[in-house]
């Protein structure tokens, strides 16, 4: 027996020798940004208990090693944990790279609260509040936003308005695109899906020049959801009635996430509604129709990754038939009568005078880390904008638009962020753009805007730097080269008498002349500057200042250069000038806000100076073969807008919370010595919330706004001959209604559904006392009421 146990143990030796566990791996555990050493990693190979820690200069070694050929775990505090398979005999020492940056995990797992810029002055919009707006507009939804208010063509054609600014003067950043759709017009509103977002922020600063120059009002950035990389199929469906317009939305979505990090998103929307009703009576042919949607799909990892994404937006808009007028008699006849001169019965059916809008969005975005430096990011992308607009025609042209409109535009854009060193980065990159507009021929009428093609190019950079744990300052400088060419008509008598543009802009003719008018190739350069420099001050007790300032320029639009003629959905003769140059504005903008659970607040003082601003006036009236019709012209006067935006948010108790907000602005005409035209007058909103977190997550909310009456605006007001009456008539289009007051009702509940998904309801009241009122940012104001009561019922399952 002893000579047995002999040979066991003699055996279980030679095996053991026989395994060899002599094989040693050593290695150092390195940050990829900059290249510095990692202490304290912990370097595991899987499945066994073997492991070690980096010393102080990221070095480790793992020794008594039996295979040749292992899988390691590297892992450390605060970064993405990383495995990989190591052949021992081929590489026995191992330099490896770890993630050492939260905000760049970030990227992956998402996190929507982050500033765009480390001295950015912005407000964000999140999921739960885009929610509540799904069957609105983007317009609507910014209304929410302190110092944001909108410029309104009825109730479904929403403008966003940035302290007193729209249109050319904001970009519009949807899935990190510049949206391009004929912005320029007074009733054209941004072609956006709002339920394909995840957040939406306004920055109210010239200080994001990653996008643009021009930015003379603000920014809007329209984020998507961003997925974690595990495996998962999961989705959402809102369906939202309402009792105002007979109509609502129905939206879905559903995502699919591998842990590999590939994802994809399907996103589809449908939203119909009938007349919409005031107070008092149907607003006749105001109903909308609009079918979105969109699909993206990428692959997300920390070194490299990438994105591709579509969506179509398609919009049917009613334009109230009252407003259609054939002259300004007609207007001011609507202006004294208080009830529109149609008012049938309720109808979904959308006739003319219409809008409808098609626009297509696609892009493709790569990115590409490199150790030591930073990473880079390439984007390509593309639109098609088709804009008709219908007006009440006879005879051969009854079903054919007087606009029709085709825009497109592709852009490549690189970027590179340099953030090798601590605290401190660096945003570089370029931008190549061409656009080219197609006014479609066959309308009957001389189009509007005329063929052009635009090039743009431009370079930017931008810094931000922590100073230290309570200071950080951020600068950025931009150059913009733009140049557009356009094919127009101009009749003979306004090319060489009223404007004398034949000696102005000689260059700029054919020698063509047909019927009385004459062919031109009008050529336009500009070269535009833009800079901004920020500075935050953390402070005790949650407290933070920010100041920033931004210098923006803007180049005229294609409106502001070339429109000549009858905007028919506006229904007034509207005239650009060749001699409009570019605007230059100068905006300081100031920030105190506390962050606190208990007690916060936000007030935001702001002073815009803008030279050479544009703005679109009255300049009389003119008679064509329709009638006589005001007419509308461009001009440039030196201008200023300042104004303070207030926030405040108290935590009542456990259960009770209020908010509210106040924003005050004047813009002035320094040329003229008068107030600005279209300014957003004082208003103020309160908000108190009941939230029973045990109770269902039960949210009850009663809210109210008041907008008063504008008590500075310019008196563009005139006198016209009436033939009804053989005599001069007073057309009042200047003086702003009466003051107003809304009160609003919410409520929301989320149930358990399913075994993993959750089922959210939700009651709103909207206008509780049926309030008559105008809004003297709505065009059509002259012709109808705002909307009266409306009652709405939200379900959205979360599955």
């Amino acid at each position: 027996m002893k000579n047995i146990l002999i040979a066991i143990c003699f055996l279980v030796s030679t095996v053991v020798i026989s395994q060899n566990c002599k094989y040693i791996l050593k290695g150092e555990v390195i940050d990829f940004h900059n290249a510095t050493p990692i202490e304290k990693a912990v370097i595991k190979i899987i499945n066994t208990n073997t492991y070690a820690v980096t010393d102080i200069n990221g070095k480790f070694t793992l020794t008594n090693i039996c295979d040749k050929s292992i899988k390691i775990e590297i892992s450390h505090l605060s970064c993405e944990t990383k495995t990989i398979t190591v052949n021992i005999e081929e590489m026995p020492f191992q330099t490896i790279f770890l993630e050492h940056h939260l905000d760049e995990l970030d990227e992956v797992v998402v996190s929507a609260n982050t500033r765009t810029e480390t001295t950015s002055i912005e407000q964000s919009i999140k999921q739960q509040t885009i929610d509540n707006f799904a069957d609105k507009s983007l317009g609507d939804a910014l209304n929410t936003i302190s110092g944001v208010s909108s410029l309104n063509t009825g109730n479904t054609i929403v403008k966003p308005i940035i302290h007193g600014l729209h249109s050319s003067r904001l970009l519009i950043i949807n899935n990190n695109v510049r949206l391009f759709d004929q912005e320029w017009g007074d009733e054209h509103a941004p072609n956006i899906d709002i339920n394909a977002s995840n957040s939406i922020e306004v920055v109210k600063g010239a200080n994001t020049l990653k996008y643009g120059s021009d930015a003379i009002g603000g920014l809007i950035l329209i984020k998507p959801k961003k997925y974690a990389a595990i495996d998962s199929l999961f989705g959402s469906s809102l369906i939202s009635l309402n009792s105002n317009g007979n109509g609502g939305i129905i939206n879905s979505e559903i995502i699919k996430t591998y842990k590999s990090g590939y994802y994809a998103k399907l996103q589809a929307s449908f939203k119909r509604f009938g007349d919409f009703k005031a107070p008092n009576y149907y607003l006749t042919n105001t109903g909308v129709q609009s079918i979105n949607t969109s699909l993206t799909m990428g692959y997300n990892s920390f070194e490299k990754g990438f994105n591709a994404y579509y969506s179509i937006v398609s919009n049917e808009f009613a334009i109230l038939k009252s407003s259609h007028i054939g002259n300004v008699n007609d207007l001011v006849t609507a202006i004294n009568n208080e009830e529109p001169s149609i008012a049938d019965d309720f109808s979904y059916t959308i006739d003319y005078p219409k809008q409808s809008i098609l626009h297509h969005l696609a892009k493709v975005e790569a990115y590409k880390r490199f150790k030591g430096i930073g990473k880079l990011t390439a984007q390509y992308d593309f639109q098609i904008n088709r804009r008709k607009e219908y007006d009440l025609r006879r005879g051969d042209y009854s079903d054919t638009p007087v606009i029709d409109l085709r825009l497109f535009t592709t852009s490549f854009q690189p970027n590179l962020l340099i953030d090798a060193i601590d605290d401190f980065e660096i945003n570089t990159g370029f931008l190549l753009r061409f656009q080219q507009n197609d006014a479609i021929s066959g309308t009957g009428v001389s189009p509007l805007i005329p063929d052009y093609e635009k090039y743009d190019a431009g370079v930017y950079a931008t810094a931000n730097y922590k100073m230290d744990l309570f200071n950080d300052i951020s600068a950025g400088v931009r150059y913009d080269f733009s140049r557009i060419e356009a094919v127009k008509w101009y009749n003979t008598t306004d090319w060489e008498e009223t404007y004398n543009y034949d000696e102005l802009f000689p260059e700029f003719e054919s020698g063509t002349t047909d019927n009385s008018e004459t062919l031109t190739y009008p050529e336009f350069t500009f070269h535009n500057f833009s800079a901004n420099l920020g500075y935050t001050r953390h402070f005790s007790n949650d407290f933070e200042l920010f100041f920033n300032y931004g210098l923006a320029s803007r180049m005229p639009n294609p409106s502001e250069l070339f429109s000549d003629g009858l905007h028919h959905s506006a229904a007034r003769i509207e005239t650009g000038k060749l001699t409009i140059g570019k605007e230059v504005a100068n905006k300081f903008m100031f920030s105190l806000q506390r962050n606190s659970q208990k007690f916060g607040f936000t007030i935001s003082p702001y002073y815009n100076a803008i030279n050479n601003y544009i703005q679109l006036i009255p300049a009389g009236i003119t008679t064509t073969v329709r009638g006589a019709f005001p007419v509308w012209e461009y001009e440039q006067v030196d201008a200023r807008i300042f104004g303070i935006d207030v926030d405040l948010d108290v935590k009542l108790n456990s259960k009770f919370n209020y908010s509210g907000s106040i924003s005050l602005l004047q813009g002035d005409n320094l040329t003229d010595d008068i107030p600005l035209i279209q300014m957003p007058s004082t208003n103020f909103s309160n908000s108190i919330t009941y939230y029973n977190k045990n109770l269902n997550q039960l949210s009850i909310s009663l809210n109210h706004k008041t907008v008063l009456q504008q008590k500075r605006y310019p008196d563009y007001n005139f006198y016209t001959y009436n033939a009804t009456v053989d005599d001069y008539v007073y057309v009042d289009i200047s003086t702003p209604p009466s003051a107003y007051s809304l009160f609003g009702f919410n409520s929301s509940a989320n149930f358990k559904a399913f075994k993993t998904g959750t089922l959210k309801v939700e009651f709103n009241v909207e206008n509780i006392f049926n309030t008559s009122y105008r809004e003297y940012l709505n065009r059509l104001r002259y012709f109808g009421d705002e909307l009266g009561r409306n009652f709405n019922l939200k379900i959205k399952i979360n599955y």
